[in-house]
């Protein structure tokens, strides 16, 4: 055996990581922030007087300036010291190596910056005098003083975000600051009664553990976490939920005693602000209406370029950037405004991941790390570096067809070389084209054992995976119905949203309606998936396309809701936001219908009641529900 001395072997390491990084130029990214970038903190005072914790990161590099990259976020701009760097900063490294000034804030009311917070602030498009303020406001009183006040700027501003951070970057579009010359609203939240927290009317109970990250209240500026995530003490949420009972039972959860409000006693109870929004506000009333922003986008101005990017798999805002592409699009005409639609969870567009997988459903290799280079960067590149021009070579919309494996680009989305196509949930478990004399097909929805979402036993604090599901646990239960084409003899490409038309009945007084569409894949299917979960196989693999649900009650207005009349034949149209996905060859498409998914939705009595938030244990009863073979789905198929 050769032995070799400490000095050899450090400086075999060294040369060894040199060459790592000419290979790699992004390599050694977690000290490059510090090596490259100055970090500066400061408190911006907006038009009411109340401060704003800000964090910049600007280039050491003063012989040229640089644009504005900004992101404002409710989840903390840390670490917090002007000593202290994140590992990565911009949309991307390639823009982070690029050169930007940087810059995050703790949004109103959160972390270090002053104020009270709500969630999904209103819009308030007429302000009376110059103290009122929204998160549009904030953003251009953010701006204006970030161009006059920081050193080397080019005075053109971007701004980008995720999630939340994607709202607001939405609400920087309306009512814009001259220097915002792009924006990028990313999974962007389109309004709470949609997205997130309710689909629909129907309440995501998966989300319960989250509510008091936006709904408990802080006094003061705080580097450190002051809410209260709830502890459940299992990880089998499905079983913890069943057990709990109605929602009321849920309420201990969200009571805490004295956090740091000094007109507060120390045995007081401080109720979660949002968990008592979400009880007294069960319909879409005038309270989200206002918080929806989608509304809003009639007057985006015509300076501000768009990109809004979403996951064609993504659990949480799905909503969102499509609604917002699209009504940009409508009431904007002039406007650059463009989609980039792909195969990723909440966010996935982000990773530095190669592999993209979403669960158990492999889509490719460095599809997001194309997209962060050849889409993202470019975008912003143009708009804030370059001419600033439409003509940036980039498509209207950029969607990857999830059944083909491959991206597509569109002169519009939808595109409009589709045709409607309806196809039939027909006896027999049949899906045709066609239907034949009308019967019912009934099933029992069992309140004691709801249909699970997913087969996995475990607690989330947001549930993901679930969109790419196997289905088959769910296609193989009693209360489950399921209708099926014959083989496909040819590619079936859809490309827009979906329309579930379905004629039913229930012997109780309202009920849960959930579709979902389903690409059953043949029995020879390759395995492709080194990380799939052991139990499953790529053979005859049920991959859910699309899914949705609708409180019944809602089925005729959000805000004015009726119960059934039992055994009466109802309408019950459910939309399922759009998909760009080919069905191929060999392939069978799916239709599953049942009526409850638990507990990615809280369970439905199937007795109306005014409140589900208010509703007793003797409210919830099993019932019998049809689903008549007049019912249909309504596709847009690419031609």
């Amino acid at each position: 055996m050769k032995f070799f001395s400490f000095k050899v072997i450090i400086t075999l390491l060294l040369i060894s990581s040199v060459i790592s990084c000419k290979k790699n130029p992004l390599a050694f990214t977690e000290n490059y922030v510090e090596a490259n970038y100055t970090k500066t903190e400061t408190s911006i005072t907006m038009r009411d007087g109340v401060k704003l914790f800000t964090s910049i990161y600007s280039p050491k590099d003063k012989s040229k300036t640089y644009p504005i990259l900004l992101q404002r976020t409710p989840y903390s701009v840390r670490p917090y010291g002007e000593n202290n760097y994140k590992s990565n900063i911009a949309p991307n490294q390639h823009m982070m190596k690029e050169g930007y000034i940087v810059v995050y804030q703790d949004v109103r009311g959160r972390w270090m910056s002053e104020g009270t917070f709500d969630n999904m602030r209103a819009y308030i498009p007429i302000k009376k005098d110059s103290t009122v303020t929204d998160e549009s406001s904030d953003t251009y009183d953010t701006i204006d003083w970030l161009v006059k006040n920081v050193d080397n700027n080019n005075g053109n501003v971007g701004i980008w975000g995720i999630s939340y951070p994607g709202f607001y970057s939405t609400c920087a579009t309306i009512n814009a600051h001259p220097a915002l010359k792009a924006a990028s609203p990313q999974a962007c939240i389109g309004d709470f009664f949609f997205d997130d927290f309710h689909h629909n009317g129907a309440y995501m109970l998966s989300y319960f553990r989250a509510t008091p990250l936006f709904g408990t209240q802080k006094y003061k500026p705080s580097d450190t976490s002051w809410y209260k995530i709830p502890d459940i003490k299992t990880k089998d949420q499905y079983q913890f939920f069943l057990d709990a009972g109605p929602l009321s039972n849920l309420n201990s959860y969200f009571q805490y005693n004295k956090l740091d409000d000094p007109t507060i006693r120390n045995n007081d109870k401080v109720d979660d602000f949002f968990w008592q929004e979400l009880k007294d506000h069960p319909n879409y009333d005038e309270v989200w209406q206002s918080k929806g922003i989608i509304q809003h986008l009639k007057n985006i101005k015509s300076h501000v370029a768009t990109m809004v990017v979403g996951g064609e798999f993504d659990a949480e805002d799905l909503y969102g950037p499509l609604e917002t592409y699209k009504n940009i699009e409508k009431y904007n005409k002039d406007n650059y405004n463009t989609l980039v639609f792909g195969p990723w969870s909440h966010g996935q567009w982000a990773s530095r991941k190669k592999e993209n997988t979403v669960g158990n459903y492999y889509f490719g290799d460095s599809i997001s790390l194309n997209y962060q280079k050849n889409i993202e960067t470019k975008f912003f590149q143009h708009f804030l570096k370059g001419k600033g021009d439409k003509n940036t070579n980039l498509p209207e919309a950029y969607v990857y067809d999830t059944g083909a494996k491959k991206w597509n680009s569109f002169n519009a989305w939808p595109p409009k070389n589709t045709s409607k196509i309806d196809y039939y949930l027909s006896e027999d478990q049949q899906l045709t084209t066609s239907t034949k004399k009308e019967i019912g097909i009934q099933f029992i929805s069992n309140i004691k054992k709801p249909v699970p979402y997913t087969e996995d036993i475990k607690s989330v604090f947001t549930p993901r995976k679930y969109m790419t599901d196997d289905q088959r646990f769910a296609a193989r239960r009693s209360d489950v119905l399921v209708f099926e084409t014959t083989e496909l003899k040819e590619d079936f490409t859809l490309a827009g949203d979906i329309l579930a038309k379905l004629k039913v009945a229930t012997t109780g007084t309202d009920a849960d309606w959930i579709v979902k569409v389903i690409d059953v894949h043949p029995a020879n299917e390759k395995e492709n998936n080194k990380n799939m979960q052991k139990h499953l196989k790529m053979s005859n693999y049920h991959l859910m396309v699309r899914s949705e649900v609708m409180r019944g009650k809602f089925r005729n207005s959000f805000t004015f809701p009726e119960p059934f009349i039992p055994n009466k034949k109802t309408a019950v149209n459910i939309k399922l936001q759009d998909v760009h996905h080919t069905f191929k060859k060999g392939h069978k498409l799916q239709i599953q219908v049942q009526s409850t998914w638990f507990p990615l939705i809280d369970l439905n009595p199937q007795t109306y009641v005014d409140n589900i938030f208010k509703a007793s244990k003797e409210d919830f009863k099993t019932q019998t529900h049809t689903v008549f073979t007049s019912s249909s789905i309504e596709f847009n198929v690419l031609k």
